[in-house]
């Protein structure tokens, strides 16, 4: 018998990857944004999402949850945000990481917020509540968005105004990206809405859809069109449910990586 065959066998390879920690920005008590080092061989569509996690206590299994990709395919680094749930088994250890720490990432990503689930259009509109902005801050910096669609509108709606993360960043800090800048300078319009405090545009983005209010703030034709209007949702499962049903009213269809539609939501986030 030969010293190989009495080898053992060698260890699976880790199902996660182990990442440290470059930067956290907490943008209030409980929402906060993180960045981490990107695996050479991590490769994704923007808008799509992987398992995030962090080691199991005492020994325990890890705890994971499933996390949109806040930055665009091409990025070095890969951008996470998130909300601290109170007594959340994995937020409320998570929004005390410190750069340097270590998070968990699984190497599988995956999604439907993705432009190949999405026939032609002239524009793109990006709905999403609290950290349902996540997915939007990679499409929006995804050249291939901006060579598919005529025009490019950012809806975030949040109850509080301090919870209007990366406001600053739709609104001015995108101009200046030397990649995408100049298209979304012309292309790109950010449109968010509060719904517990004074505001411009106040109230709940689906009330405003209903209303026709969001289109006449635009300067648009009131309603969607399935021959204008491409749509992604990502959010609370009460908007996203909603907002399908008022698209479905309007004649859109939804789509799917399998068959491209009008439409597309991410049920892993809905159930």
């Amino acid at each position: 018998m030969t010293d190989a065959a009495l080898a053992p066998p060698p260890p699976k390879p880790s199902a996660f990857h182990e990442l440290e920690v470059l930067s956290v920005r907490r943008w209030t008590e409980g929402l906060f944004s993180f960045r981490v080092a990107r695996p050479e061989d991590f490769r994704f569509r923007s808008g799509e999402f992987v398992m995030i996690g962090l080691p199991g206590e005492d020994g325990g299994k890890p705890i994971l949850r499933a996390y949109s990709i806040a930055s665009p395919c091409w990025d070095e680094a890969l951008e996470f945000l998130s909300i601290a749930v109170p007594d959340g088994p994995l937020t409320s250890r998570l929004v005390r990481i410190e750069p340097g720490d270590t998070v968990l990432m699984g190497r599988k990503p995956t999604g439907t917020l993705v432009l190949d689930a999405l026939t032609g259009g002239q524009t793109l509109w990006l709905i999403g509540t609290g950290t349902g902005l996540a997915p939007w801050l990679s499409v929006a910096r995804d050249p291939d968005t901006y060579a598919r669609f005529g025009r490019v509108i950012v809806c975030h709606t949040v109850r509080n105004v301090a919870d209007l993360a990366y406001r600053d960043f739709f609104t001015s800090g995108i101009h200046d990206d030397p990649l995408i800048g100049e298209a979304a300078a012309a292309q790109l319009t950010y449109y968010p809405t509060v719904t517990r405090e004074a505001f411009e545009t106040p109230g709940r983005i689906t009330d405003r859809i209903a209303s026709g209010a969001v289109f006449a703030d635009l300067g648009l034709p009131a309603g969607f069109s399935p021959e204008r209007d491409r749509v992604m949702l990502c959010g609370s499962m009460a908007m996203i449910k909603e907002t399908a049903e008022l698209l479905e009213t309007f004649g859109l269809k939804e789509g799917s990586n399998a068959e491209p539609g009008d439409y597309v939501l991410e049920r892993a986030f809905v159930g």
